[in-house]
């Protein structure tokens, strides 16, 4: 199946969209076969982070578009907290389709004219843009736990810069390895009523399954998801070593991580429909 857009891979799906992170190319794999299984379109992300462990982004990334490409439902691949506009530009260079650039950094005002002119850039190539607006909880520590978007301001912000999606602080937050984030629902619902692109919960790895679903209704549309699946892929590894010590082929704990992973990408696709 040719390489789907981000916009149509949100408008396929009733429900919410998963939105998974690659770090290799066994999740990228991995993450094809869960969504197969599932019947439902998936997109594939890319980080910056991801991007720094491999040491370049075009092996990563073509891998992931041929992974992509070759699935039997609709994915797309995406750059996900980009800081970087020279990795968007070669992202878009490669043939990715959508981007989320992260200004969030940056004050109110530096963070609407450098994601105006990237999302600029990226429209002229038909390439999405996704930014963020209210920092999400536990990125690399430079954002505060307790942070949330105001619905008024996250309007202005869409309409200042032209963005078609919108990662919003809510209660959830990045890296966490308990699923006991309390999501705010009433301001799900108040962001989705004053925004009028999509909405991205950052940091769901955090979040119960009842609680996603709920998200889910209230409005939030992209669900990014990274490290809970990272803890299923080396949960199964820890599994498979312990039972084997002497094994020294990769590929026979690669191979059962790559499933679970799989396995548990059905069932998440299942709780976000």
């Amino acid at each position: 199946m040719p390489l789907a857009s981000t916009s149509a891979v949100l408008a396929a799906s009733a429900g919410g969209t998963g939105a998974f992170n690659v770090i290799q190319l066994e999740h990228a794999e991995a993450l094809v076969a869960g969504a197969e299984r599932a019947s439902a379109p998936v997109i594939l992300q890319i980080s910056e982070n991801c991007v720094r462990y491999h040491r370049a982004l075009a092996p990563i990334a073509l891998a992931t578009l041929a992974v992509a490409k070759a699935a039997t439902v609709p994915v797309s691949v995406h750059l996900d907290h980009v800081e970087s506009v020279d990795l968007v530009q070669e992202a878009v260079e490669l043939g990715v389709g959508s981007v989320m650039f992260d200004a969030s950094k940056l004050d109110y005002a530096d963070n609407v004219t450098q994601t105006r002119d990237v999302a600029a850039w990226c429209h002229q190539r038909d390439v999405w843009v996704e930014a963020e607006l209210g920092e999400v909880g536990g990125k690399d520590g430079v954002h505060a736990p307790g942070a949330r978007t105001d619905p008024a301001e996250a309007a202005e912000y869409v309409r200042a810069t032209g963005v078609d999606a919108l990662a919003v602080a809510v209660g959830s937050s990045h890296a966490m390895l308990t699923r006991d984030a309390a999501l705010d629902f009433e301001l799900i619902e108040a962001l989705a009523a004053a925004v009028a692109v999509p909405l991205v919960l950052h940091g769901s790895s955090g979040v119960p399954d009842a609680d996603l679903a709920k998200a889910v209704r209230s409005g939030m549309k992209k669900i990014n998801i990274a490290t809970h699946l990272n803890h299923t892929f080396t949960d199964s590894v820890r599994e498979t070593l312990a039972a084997q010590p002497n094994l020294v082929d990769t590929r026979r704990y690669l191979g059962p991580a790559r499933d679970a992973v799989a396995a548990e990408v059905a069932r998440l696709i299942g709780v976000l429909a």
